[in-house]
C-alpha cells in the first residue's frame, strides 16, 4: 500500500509538472505572440509618414489642333502643389493642385487641311486631384536603403478650363462666343467649363538628403469633353451665328483661307473630328519634404 502511495505521488507530481509546463509555454507563446503583432504594428506606424511637395513643369493636350503629338504645341510653364499621405513603404495618397496652361495652332501643323482650317487656342487649366501612389519598390523618404523607387498612379481629377483665342492682341474666351452654334437657336447648349478627369501615369522618386527627395512624373488626363480646344464638331451657320451672337463669334468660328466648295455658309461642314475626348499631359520634377517627424535609426537600415 505505502509503495501504490508512493506511485500515486510520484504520477501527480510528474503531471503536474508536465502541467506546469504547457502553461508556461503556452504563457511564452502567447509572450511571443503579442511581441510579433506589436513589432508589426510598431514597423507599419514607423513605415507611415506625410510629405509635401512643389512641382514645376510643362503641359500639353491631344485634341482636334494636335490628335497624336505628345509634348507637342506651345509649351508653357506648370505649377503645383501637394501632399502625400505614405499609407506604409508601397502605397500612398497624394492630393493637389496645379495649374497648366496648354496651346496649340493649325499653322504648326503639316497636315495642309489643318493648315488651311487655321484655327488657335490657349486654356488655362486648374486641376485639383486625388491620386492613389504604388511603389514598384520598398521606398521611404529619410531612409538610406529604400532609397529610390518607380511608381504608377491614377485617380480621380476635377478641373476648370477656358479656351480663348487671340485677336488683335488680346486674348478672348470662346465659350461665350459659342463658334460651333453653341446658344442660338437649334444649336444646343454652351458646353461646360469644369469637369472630371481620370489622371494616370508613371514616374520616379529618390531621396537626395534625409529631408528631402525628388520626384519626375508624367501623367495624362482623360478628360470627358472635346472642347479643351473648342473645337468638337461641324461648322454652324455663318448668318445664323452672325446674327444671334454677333460678327466676332462669325470670324473666330471660320478662320480657314479657303472654303470648300462654292456654298456661301458653311453650315455641317467639318470642323473638328467628334470622335475622341480631349486630352491632356503633364510632365513636372518636383522637391518633396518630410513632415510629420524626423528620420530615426528606428526604420529599416
Amino acid at each position: 500500500m505505502i509503495a501504490k502511495q508512493i506511485d500515486m505521488n510520484c504520477v501527480e507530481s510528474t503531471m503536474n509538472r508536465k502541467n506546469s509546463l504547457s502553461v508556461r509555454s503556452l504563457g511564452l507563446g502567447l509572450v511571443l505572440c503579442l511581441a510579433g503583432v506589436s513589432s508589426v504594428h510598431a514597423q507599419a506606424v514607423l513605415d507611415r509618414s506625410r510629405t509635401i511637395g512643389l512641382a514645376v513643369g510643362t503641359g500639353y493636350y491631344l485634341g482636334e489642333l494636335n490628335p497624336t503629338g505628345h509634348f507637342k504645341g506651345t509649351m508653357s510653364v506648370a505649377r503645383g502643389a501637394f501632399m502625400r499621405f505614405n499609407h506604409d513603404r508601397r502605397l500612398g495618397l497624394k492630393v493637389g493642385v496645379m495649374g497648366v496652361t496648354v496651346e496649340a495652332h493649325d499653322a504648326d501643323s503639316k497636315d495642309a487641311w489643318r493648315q488651311n482650317r487655321n484655327l488657335h487656342f490657349r486654356n488655362r487649366i486648374v486641376e485639383g486631384s486625388a491620386v492613389v501612389e504604388f511603389n514598384y519598390m520598398d521606398y521611404q523618404l529619410g531612409d538610406t536603403y529604400d532609397a529610390f523607387t518607380p511608381y504608377l498612379f491614377a485617380g480621380l481629377t476635377v478641373y476648370s478650363h477656358m479656351p480663348t483665342a487671340e485677336v488683335g492682341g488680346q486674348w478672348l474666351e470662346l465659350q461665350p462666343l459659342g463658334t460651333e452654334g453653341q446658344g442660338t437657336t437649334g444649336g444646343g447648349q454652351r458646353y461646360a467649363t469644369t469637369g472630371l478627369a481620370v489622371p494616370f501615369g508613371a514616374g520616379i522618386k529618390w531621396n537626395i538628403a534625409r529631408f528631402t527627395a525628388v520626384n519626375i512624373e508624367w501623367g495624362m488626363r482623360r478628360t470627358f469633353t472635346d472642347y479643351l480646344d473648342d473645337v468638337s464638331g461641324h461648322y454652324p451657320s455663318s448668318a445664323v451665328l452672325e446674327d444671334e451672337l454677333g460678327d466676332l463669334a462669325s470670324r473666330l468660328s471660320d478662320q480657314r483661307y479657303f472654303v470648300d466648295g462654292d456654298v456661301q455658309d458653311p453650315i455641317g461642314q467639318q470642323r473638328g473630328e467628334g470622335k475622341f475626348d480631349d486630352r491632356y499631359g503633364v510632365l513636372s520634377i518636383s522637391l518633396i519634404f518630410r513632415v510629420d517627424r524626423k528620420p530615426n535609426n528606428c526604420w529599416k537600415g
